[in-house]
Parts: C-alpha cells; structure tokens; sequence
C-alpha cells in the first residue's frame, strides 16, 4: 500500500513546473537594487539558488566526475579499420578498399622468398652464374713470399682437395694416374716432401739472384751517373723562358716552412719534487766524500777513453782541457785516432799517449770538487757505447786484437795510488764541509756547528741544513726549521754584540732568515714579536727602578732592520711592524742622549723610523722631537727640548771645540760600530765626528720635509725647525755641504705660516616646529578615462577582474565537489566493509552456536 501511495507523489513532483517554484518564498532570492537606472533593464532581479546549484552538480556529475572516474585508465577500444570514422565513404567502397589492402598485406608477406629468374645477381661485382662454373686456374707458385707452403694442384691430388671425381683431367695425366695406382702411401708422401724442398730451393735461388742483379746495377748506375749530367750552353739558356718570380706570399711560405718548430718543454717540478733531488744530491755527495775520507778508492779504475760520434756537434762548450779522441771512418774502418797525425799508428806511440792521459787524470783527480767527480764517472760508464756497439756488430779481427792489446797496456800503465796521495786524498775530504746536517735541536747545537768557520762557509752550512731537513722531506721538519728560525736570530744577535760587530757574517745570513721567513710567517711572527717584547719590557723595568733607560744596542736595531726587510710596514697594523714602531717611539722619547755613543744610537733609530714610514707617509711626531733636540745641541744657548737636559755635559755635545775642523772635515758615513763605541780621540776627530752626526740630522730633516709635503699642519710641524736653523744654529762656522743642506730645509719651509680660521660650530638654520595646518586636495576622487581607447581599456580590465574572479569561483566549487565526491566514495567503502564483516560475524556466530548445540546434545 505505501508504494501506492509513494508513486503520484513522486510523480506529482516531477510535474512541479517552475512556475510553482518561483511561488515557493523558500526557493526564491530577490537581489535588492541600490539604486534605480532609468532605462536599464534588469535580468537578475529574481535568482533561483537552488535550481542553479542543482543544475551546476549535475553538469558536474556529467563532465568532472567522469573523468574523475576514468582518471589513469586507458582501458578503450579503438576501431582503426579503414574508413571506419569517415562519414563520407559508402560502405561498398569501404569493403573495396579493405579488401585490396588485405591482398596487398598477404602478397608482401609471400614476395620475400620469391627470387625473380630474370634478376642477374652478383657478388662483389661479379656474377654468380659464372663464379659457380669454378673456370679459375690455381697457380701453386702465384705468391713468393709463401715459403715452405704446398701448391693447391699437389694439395688438390694427394689430400682430397678438389681432387675426385668431379676434378677435369688434363690430358697426359691418365699415365701418371697409373702409375700412381702402383705406389704405397708412404712414397708418395716422400715424393710430396722433395717436391716441396726443391720448389723451396728454386724460389731461394732466384731470390739470391735477383738481389745480387740488383746490388750490380747499383754500383754500374753510380759509376755513370756523372756522365748523365748534362749542361746546356748560355746561348741555349737565354733563349729558354725565365721561370717566373715567386711572390711575396710564396716566399714567406717558404720561410715558414723551414723555421725551427718549437720544441716542447721539461715539465715545470714542484718545490716539493725539487727539494727532494737537493737532498738526493747533497746525500749522493756526502757519501762520496765519507769513501774518500775513508780511503776507499778503487785502485784498478781505468780512466775509459770518451769517443765522439762522428755526427757530434760538439756544442758542450767545455773550455777544460779534453783529450778525447773523435771517431771517424777512414779506408773501410773505424779510426779512434782521430785528431792526431797520420804517422802515429804505432803500438809505442798509443801506448806512450795512454801513460800520459794516465798522469794527467791522475793530477786533475787529486784537487777536484766531488760534482766533478761524478761528472766524470757518469761520463766514464757511458763513454764508449756508440763504438762498443760498432765495434761489436762489424768489426774485424785484427782491430779487435790491437784494441784488447792496448786496452791491457794502458791497464798495466795506471799505476796504483801510492800511500801518501791516499792520505793526502783523506786529509782533503776531512777539511771539506759534510754535505748533510741534522737541524739543531738548540741554540748551542747551531753554534757549535757555526764557530770556526768563514762566514761563506757558515751561510752554506745554513743552506744545507736547510735543504736536507725541507717540510715536504718528513713530518717532523717544519716543527725543525721553525726552531732554526729562532736560532739564526739569536745568532745573529750575538755576532751584533761581539767586539768587533761581525756585521758582514750578519749580511750574509740575511737571505737564510728571509727564506725560512716565508716558509713559517706565523712562526716568524711568534719569534719576532717575543724578541720586541722581552727588549720592551726590560726598557719599562729600568725606567721604573732608575727613572731613565739606555738606547737599545746593536743587536736589537738590526732585529728592527730585518723587521724592515721581512714584513710589510706600510700596513695600517701589522702583529710585528706595529709593535716595534711602538718601541722605536718608545725608545726616542724615554732614552736620554748623554754621550756620542747615545747619539749614533738615536740617529739609526731616527733613519729606521724614516724608513718604516717612507710609504705610509705616517706622521711621528718623536722622531721630528728627536732630531730638533739634536739640533738645539748645537746651538749654544740653553733651549732644549725633552727628553734632552737643559744643563751639564750633554747639553752641549754637538758644539765644535775649534771652529777651523770644518776646513779639514769630509763627509763619511758614521758607522754602525758607533753605537757601541766611538773610535775618536783626539779634539779634531771628536768635531769632525759631530760634524758627521750634523749632516745626518739634516739630511733627516730634509727627507721628513718631503715626506710631509702633504700634511695640512706641516708648516706649523716644521716652524719651531726653521726657527731653530735660521735664527740659531751657528752655519757660518761649518762645511758648505752643510750649509747647502741648511739652505734647502729653509727654502722647503714656508717663512710665513699659513692663517687658519678659528674653529667654531657651523651655523645652522632653526628648525621650524610642525604647522597642524589641514591638508586640501583639490584633485581627489577615482580618475575616468577622457578618451575612448582609455574608457574600452578601463571597461577590459573590469571585464577581466569579474571573469578572474568568477573563474576562482568555478574552481573552488570543483574542489569542493571532488572532495565530497571521494568522501562519499570512502563512507560507501567503509559502510560496505562494515556490512560484509557484520555479515561474517553473524555467520561466525550461527556456526559456533551449531557447534554448541551439537556438543550439548553430545554429552547427553
């Protein structure tokens, strides 16, 4: 009865029109106007959402569900019979064309194997009809170079090779066939065996023939060639055409043609590859001189005579003395006597000349270096391999029976080194330097290596410490020569305090410490920096216990002056040229001048610090103090300047005793010994001295006048100088160097200083407080476009905007139906799953209810 009742409902709501629809206020959305347009008809008034979104699900249903559905799936069957989606062909001609395509398929497939009788075919251009006819005749003696081989007719008769039935017979071989019939098997292959070696035989012959034949036309052919020369005359000549003249361009290609090609280079070594062969060299060298020294020299060693090549171009450019003799070719054979005269063929003559080569290599080798040496054993293994090798291959008899006799009178010429050259030989290697050392481990290991020898020997030692104990040689070397590096500086202190300076063995050491330097700079760095400040440090101590402190000694200002050499001093700070310009500063100010001694010091110290500021172009201001109080030295008012005192002795150090010394001064460098003590004794040589330290303090100041060309406050700088030189200093008593120099300082030094402003604050203009005035925009309001192209484009970007936006929309509705398309698709999985395992648990539940009832029926 209920469906009854359910069918004219359903069918009574499939018979709802729109009209019913829209009477519906639920189903109906009115979309209010803001305002109205006259004239402008409105088509969405009244919207119907739900229709719309039942319209849209089902279109969606129709198009993105399927293809959601078939998403990944190829399963589709494609007709590609021919003409089957061609709507213009009937189908009687589809049926033809089928049916001739299907003909044409299965007669290719039967045309593969169906050669065409009337088709010639070939091979390698021949035909094949004629190569099956097998017309070719076999020639046993076609190929010579076959030696030893079987012809194919004696292969063909005796070994089955074409030599049956079907082979044709030539006509006179019925009676050797018969005759054949008669012999056994083994004399057949007899005879087969001596046919061979005679053929062998014959084709040797006429080979030894035709080479002798042609060996005879060689020599007749060179015996008449010069008759074939034929000249013509000039008159002839004159009247043959001139050859045309070659081009520029031809004669350049010609010219190219026979320059030298370049030749490749040896392969560039690394540092590591060439410190390696150093120490190989200086082991090889120290081993030999460990033999000599022993003694142990090979006695029977004979001095092998080195020959030349005859094709020698004797480019060595030895200039020793070189009795080797030139191979040469004369009469047939070998001539080792090349260089002497023709007479001297004799066995007196050659031995005579052996015993004096003998002398001669036994003088050379008593005093020659041991490089030398080795030059003249490689020399000795490989003198005589192009003759020995000659010699061997085609020499004759008797010349080799002279060449042993001599090579025995030359052995039994050598006489054996007597017992005093042997001593002689060990006292001479004793005195050379070994060839490898062990770096030193302390610093009285490396003076215990160094004392007693020149200063050349000394570097050298340092050299080859060097070279055998290289970083890349092992592991524990750099840790070595980083402790080398600190050696040679204390060394090198030590020679700068003896008495006298050995200041040339300290110029010597110089390159060692810079190279050492590159090798570890940050250990370089260490070493430096530790010596700048102990030597700091023990200046601030006497300060603070005697109140004043003497100028450093020579060993440290050479450690500044290799400071100078090793690192950068231009640089804006620096871990090593930072701290000793520090310590120069320090010195020039804190170290009072009380002796000619203290002035030597405060000059070197004065051109040390012009020399770390020569490309900074930093201002230091103690070194401009220093040498203004030298200068006031030698003015004899008392106006000194700090750290110079005002009273006593040493206020007065640089005035003359007796004004006639500068007509017997001449300009000598003050030396670095000075500082340690000045040779001057008497009056004249003490004014002569100070006239020297004069011209050096000027020729200071006018270099630190260049210097500081550039500074603003130069003039007020250098004003108490000029002062000073013009007004003071006594310039009419001293030489007319010095007063040239006097002269140019004043003339670099304005007279009048420059008039600065006073500083005061830049004047600036008030600022104004902020006006709360309101700001009026009279151009305000969205701009229209004026012209049509700019209304069409403004009317385009609207359009745009509303179809962007209604795309967006479309695509979140999409999003939004798959979504809930693959959920409901996961609840009708899961509602299914759950269904079939309730059905599986309620047929569990059956069957073990059975079982049950089945037991309970058992036990009773």
């Amino acid at each position: 009865n209920s469906s009854r009742k359910e069918g004219p409902a359903k069918a009574l709501l499939h018979k709802a029109t729109s009209s019913q629809i829209k009477n519906n206020a639920f189903e109906v959305k009115i979309n209010r106007k803001k305002f109205d347009v006259l004239g402008r008809k409105s088509k969405h008034d009244v919207g119907l959402p739900g229709v719309s979104r039942s319209k849209a699900i089902n279109k969606r249903k129709d198009t993105l569900l399927k293809e959601f559905r078939l998403k990944n799936k190829a399963n589709k069957f494609v007709d590609r019979r021919f003409g089957e989606y061609d709507t213009k062909m009937a189908p009687e001609d589809k049926i033809l064309q089928r049916f001739a395509l299907e003909r044409q398929r299965t007669q290719a497939k039967k045309d593969i194997y169906n050669l065409n009788e009337e088709e010639e075919l070939t091979h390698y251009g021949q035909s094949l009809a004629e190569i099956e006819k097998l017309t070719d005749m076999v020639d046993s003696d076609s190929d010579s170079d076959e030696k030893g081989l079987l012809s194919a007719e004696l292969t063909a008769s005796n070994f089955g090779g074409g030599g049956g039935l079907l082979r044709k017979k030539r006509p006179g071989e019925n009676d050797e066939d018969e005759s054949q019939k008669h012999k056994s098997r083994q004399e057949l292959i007899e005879e087969l065996i001596l046919k061979s070696k005679q053929e062998k035989r014959e084709r040797q012959s006429q080979k030894e023939e035709a080479q002798e034949l042609t060996e005879k036309l060689d020599q007749e052919w060179k015996s008449i060639q010069n008759l074939l020369v034929h000249k013509t005359p000039k008159a002839e000549r004159m009247e043959e055409p001139e050859k045309p003249k070659l081009d520029d361009y031809d004669v350049m290609v010609r010219e190219l043609g026979f320059e030298m090609k370049a030749q490749p280079s040896e392969k560039l070594k690394t540092p590591e590859e060439l410190a390696k062969e150093e120490r190989e060299r200086l082991q090889k060298l120290e081993a030999d001189r460990l033999k000599r020294m022993l003694g142990d020299v090979e006695e029977n060693a004979t001095q092998k005579q080195s020959h030349l090549s005859a094709d020698d171009l004797n480019d060595g450019f030895i200039l020793d003395n070189d009795d080797r003799k030139t191979l040469s070719y004369k009469d047939g054979k070998w001539n080792s006597d090349g260089g002497e005269e023709e007479g001297q063929e004799g066995e007196e003559g050659t031995g005579g000349e052996e015993e004096e080569d003998d002398e001669d290599g036994e003088d050379d080798g008593s005093g020659v270096d041991d490089e030398d040496d080795e030059e003249e054993e490689d020399e000795g293994e490989g003198g005589h391999s192009d003759l020995d090798s000659d010699q061997a291959s085609g020499a004759e008899d008797e010349e080799e029976e002279e060449n042993d006799e001599g090579e025995e009178e030359a052995a039994k010429a050598k006489p054996a080194l007597s017992e005093e050259e042997r001593k002689a030989m060990q006292e001479a290697a004793k005195a050379e330097l070994p060839y490898t050392f062990a770096a030193p481990e302390s610093f009285s290991d490396l003076k215990a290596l160094l004392d007693g020898h020149s200063a050349e020997k000394q570097r050298l030692i340092v050299e080859r410490i060097q070279k055998c104990n290289h970083p890349s040689l092992a592991a524990g070397n750099k840790a070595k020569l980083e402790k080398l590096f600190g050696f040679l500086l204390e060394y090198v202190g030590e020679l700068a305090m003896r008495t006298p300076p050995e200041l040339a063995t300290v110029n010597i050491f110089i390159p060692q410490v810079y190279a050492l330097c590159q090798l570890f700079p940050a250990a370089a760095h260490k070493v430096m920096q530790s010596l700048l400040g102990d030597s700091a440090h023990s200046m601030e101590e006497s300060i603070e216990v005697k109140g004043r402190a003497a100028f450093p000694g020579l060993d440290m200002m050479i450690y500044l002056k290799i400071v100078a050499l090793l690192f950068p001093t231009s640089d804006f700070r620096h871990p090593v040229t930072t701290p000793a310009f520090v310590y120069i500063s320090q010195a020039l100010t804190k170290c009072p001048v009380t002796s000619l001694e203290s002035l030597s010091a405060g000059l070197v110290l004065c051109s040390l610090a012009v020399e770390f500021v020569s490309l900074s172009q930093r201002f230091v201001p103690e070194l401009i103090n220093f040498l203004l109080g030298l200068l006031h030295m030698a003015v004899p008012a008392d106006t000194l300047v700090p750290p110079f005192k005002q009273q006593g002795k040493a206020s007065k150090l640089l005035l003359l005793s007796d004004a006639e010394a500068s007509n017997s001064w001449s300009r000598k460098a003050i030396p670095l010994t000075s500082v340690h003590r000045v040779t001057a004794s008497t009056d004249l040589e003490k004014d002569h001295y100070r006239l020297s330290v004069l011209h050096t303090c000027l020729d200071l100041v006018k270099r630190c006048t260049l210097l500081y060309r550039q500074l603003p406050s130069y003039v007020q700088i250098f004003q108490p100088v000029r002062t000073l030189l013009a007004k003071h200093l006594p310039v009419q008593s001293y030489p007319s160097s010095l007063q040239e120099l006097h002269r140019e300082i004043l003339e670099a030094i304005p007279e009048t200083p420059s008039k600065h402003a006073p500083l005061v604050f830049e004047k600036k203009k008030p600022i104004p407080l902020k006006l709360l005035e309101p700001k009026i925009v009279l151009d305000y309001g969205k701009k229209r476009g004026n012209t049509k192209e700019e209304r069409e484009r403004e009317r385009l970007k609207h359009k745009y905007k509303k179809e962007f936006k209604g795309a967006l929309r479309e695509l979140r509705k999409d999003t939004r139906f798959l979504a809930q398309a693959k959920l409901s698709d996961i609840m009708s999985r899961d509602a299914e799953r759950k269904r079939k395992v309730k059905e599986l648990y309620g047929s569990l539940a059956t069957q073990e209810g059975e079982w049950k009832a089945l037991r309970m029926k058992k036990r009773k």
